[in-house]
């Protein structure tokens, strides 16, 4: 059966860059892959076909002898005989950088796999919106994995120390050839840590960790806001086999407050006034986070549902000078239990009364009337 150009078998051009040759084989090794195409003895064929072309390609002194005398090159002993296209060790070697991509890279984790870096911790810190405006230092205990004083963190008892694994050599993995694919499985000997520990410290028993309370500061910025989040490095666990610690989260929950509601820097809150007071008009103090009331003027005729601004007055903006405003929400508050002569002087207010006191209330009537005599009509 006479051979397909090992170009046209790729899909590239004669002058194709050996990164375009191998994102070409790439593409088609792992579309023609048996394990792809299960029972499917022409995709294996093609495979081999892909494999072999790739296999002369890549090499450049292959490649040239491909160029100038084609497939006859390799026939009956050429490149020094045994030197032609085949699947030794250097595809296999290839064919597991191709499959790392897909599955993993199974080299990148290997290499005293035991020294691993610690896991990362979250604390959640809830704080008062009072808390939140200032800033402040928290003290916190986190319970956590840290490193093993009697060992120093080494896992074998003081006046000892770990030896090199003879399974792995101290890289945590072993490496065995299937087919013609390299795998990497964790050592069974060593479990992954790259070593044995013949005489495991009797504090942590050969973990190096041992679980502990920390006192620690967390410095909670003003202007924080619910959800924020506060990185520690290295405040996490303790690696294992003396590994780099992991990072401490600190995930900050604001608590409802009795009087403000927050929209990130602005404030809002609902601030009940009298009748009188909404009537006249004058002045009334309302709350703030920074401790100090404030006077509020209110217009006269002031209406329930009217928002007064108070500039400058909200939240500080975290890792900003900028400052966020409040905005009060007036209610005008309905006299209750009145006296006998508060009722009256009501009555006498009422008999007094015109639409121009009461416009909206007046202008309601009359489209109600309008409506009502429509439907009359």
């Amino acid at each position: 059966m006479t051979k397909r150009c090992y170009y046209e078998v790729l899909e590239v051009e004669r002058t194709a860059s050996d990164g375009d040759l191998k994102v070409a084989f790439r593409k088609l090794a792992m579309k023609w892959h048996p394990d792809r195409n299960p029972g499917d003895a022409a995709a294996e064929v093609r495979f081999k076909e892909v494999a072999e072309a790739y296999e002369v390609l890549k090499d450049g002194q292959k490649r040239a002898a491909y160029d100038r005398f084609g497939h006859a090159a390799f026939e009956q002993g050429g490149m020094g005989g045994g030197a032609g296209p085949g699947f030794g060790a250097d595809f296999s070697d290839f064919m597991t950088d191709i499959f790392d991509n897909f599955f993993g890279d199974s080299r990148a984790r290997g290499g005293r796999q035991g020294r691993n870096r610690g896991s990362d911790v979250r604390y959640n810190l809830e704080i008062t919106l009072e808390e939140a405006f200032a800033g402040k230092t928290a003290a916190i205990r986190v319970p956590t994995a840290v490193r093993c004083d009697s060992c120093e963190g080494t896992g074998a008892k003081a006046g000892s120390r770990a030896r090199t694994c003879g399974t792995c050599g101290g890289a945590g993995q072993v490496r065995a050839a299937q087919g013609f694919f390299a795998i990497q499985r964790t050592c069974p000997t060593c479990g992954g840590r790259g070593e044995i520990i013949d005489n495991p410290c009797d504090v942590c028993h050969g973990a190096g960790r041992v679980t502990r309370e920390r006192n620690l500061s967390v410095n909670v910025p003003a202007g924080v806001e619910d959800g924020t989040r506060i990185r520690l490095s290295g405040e996490g666990e303790a690696g294992s086999n003396g590994g780099p610690a992991g990072d401490l989260y600190i995930f900050l929950a604001i608590k409802p407050h009795a009087i403000f509601q927050r929209d990130g820097a602005d404030l809002f809150c609902r601030a009940p006034v009298s009748m009188t007071l909404a009537a006249l008009g004058g002045e009334f103090e309302a709350p703030t986070l920074d401790g100090e009331p404030a006077k509020v003027s209110i217009p006269a005729g002031t209406q329930t549902g009217r928002q007064l601004r108070l500039k400058g007055k909200g939240m500080p903006v975290l890792r900003s000078r900028n400052v966020g405003d409040l905005y009060i929400q007036v209610v005008v508050e309905t006299p209750q239990n009145l006296s006998r002569r508060q009722r009256e002087l009501l009555q006498e207010f009422e008999r007094e009364s015109s639409g121009e006191t009461h416009p909206e209330s007046a202008g309601f009537l009359s489209r109600v009337k309008e409506l009502f005599g429509g439907l009359g009509g």
